[in-house]
């Protein structure tokens, strides 16, 4: 089932959650389900090169690293972002990652993410750049 209602999202995470006594749940894109509407090709490329990259270099166990609609636990949550030095995109990786390096029990759930119908995407040339080096670093670090 994909979940685009936020009350149904929600509860859908909680179950998730609830059922294998998870960490975390993380909403991604790349599985079952699971897409993206109204992103141009240039901007799909974009998220499933980053995504590779980062499940290539990083091997982080979640297969949408770049998504950020997830729930934690309020421990575990406090843990990572006490241990996390990210900012920007990076930080949603870097927040699964170290999950990862503390044996946090994380699972997915599909999500239909739909592009903004206001404003515009931050995403640009530093931002890539940004996530590249941040990629890299989390990579010679973890």
């Amino acid at each position: 089932m994909t979940i685009t209602s936020g009350r149904l999202t929600s509860l859908h995470f909680f179950s998730k959650q609830k059922e294998g006594n998870l960490d975390i749940v993380s909403g991604t894109r790349y599985i079952g389900n699971g897409g993206v509407y109204g992103w141009d090709l240039k901007r799909k490329l974009i998220s499933r090169g980053a995504n590779f990259l980062s499940q290539v270099l990083l091997r982080p166990g979640a297969s949408d690293l770049t998504g950020s609609f997830r729930l934690y636990k309020r421990k575990v949550l406090q843990k990572l972002v006490e241990h996390c030095v990210s900012k920007g995109y990076v930080f949603q990786m870097e927040m699964i990652v170290r999950a990862r390096q503390f044996n946090y029990k994380i699972g997915e759930v599909p999500i239909s993410f739909v592009d903004r119908v206001y404003g515009e995407s931050k995403l640009g040339g530093n931002e890539i750049v940004s996530f590249v080096k941040g990629l890299l670093t989390l990579f010679a670090t973890t």
